[in-house]
């Protein structure tokens, strides 16, 4: 008798499971296949947010390959140019920053060249080639902070679009409100919320990424131009 209360029991288990699983699935096979209308109901504001995405991605794969190249440094780079300064090779020295071709080594050949004059001017004249090396690898990266403000913004403007439309279809149906008659404004009004935050999120990311990678790399360039002036000013043998 235990026996069969067990099977039964069991049987009765894996039917419901059978059955959620199929809900679930055919729930998900709904959504999936339904996504594409969704956006579509967004009208041309679902547009310019897929532009901006697009430009988004684009911009972050772009500067952060190049960023990560830049931050490529040899161990022993400033140990060689140190012991050719010692040794009086400056075309040595010169020849080895041409060749490694990363900011640091554009920084450095560039006090290279300033050696013989005053301190200070070799120091500024290294400070402004940093400059100039962290303004190239910022290229771009203002318009990925433009299109995580502004993502949200046309997002919010595709709402209150939205809703105005409902609003006036619901005006011009007087008694005879119906509910697909207002589908389409609030369609409208939500889908654009939500694809507006997520363009926003993400270039939000992708903005708070690069610029914590330049920073690092601008810490390395102050570290370098500070490690090169301190042999310059090192006595010689």
């Amino acid at each position: 008798m235990l026996l069969s209360i067990l099977l039964q029991a069991n049987k009765t288990g894996q039917a419901i499971s059978d059955t959620a699983t199929s809900a679930l699935t055919g729930e998900a096979g709904e959504i999936s296949m339904s996504i594409w209308e969704l956006a579509m109901k967004g009208g041309w504001i679902m547009l310019i947010l897929a532009l901006f995405s697009v430009i988004a991605i684009y911009i972050f794969i772009e500067r952060f390959l190049i960023i990560n190249h830049a931050s490529r440094e040899d161990t022993n780079f400033m140990n060689h140019i140190r012991d050719f300064i010692h040794d009086g090779k400056i075309d040595a020295a010169l020849a080895l920053c041409h060749k490694t071709q990363n900011p640091i080594a554009r920084m450095i050949e560039k006090g290279l060249r300033r050696i013989g004059k005053p301190l200070n001017d070799i120091n500024a004249a290294i400070e402004n080639v940093g400059k100039l090396e962290v303004s190239r690898l910022e290229k771009n990266i203002a318009t990925l902070a433009t299109i995580a403000g502004a993502g949200p913004m046309l997002g919010f403007l595709g709402t209150v679009i939205g809703m105005i439309r409902a609003f006036y279809d619901m005006s011009m149906a007087g008694n005879n409100i119906d509910i697909a008659l207002l589908s389409s404004g609030i369609y409208q009004a939500m889908i654009t919320t939500v694809a507006g935050l997520i363009v926003g999120i993400i270039a939000f990311i992708c903005y708070n990424i690069l610029v914590s990678r330049v920073e690092k790399l601008v810490f390395k360039l102050e570290a370098r131009a500070t490690e090169f002036m301190d042999v310059l000013n090192e006595p010689v043998d």
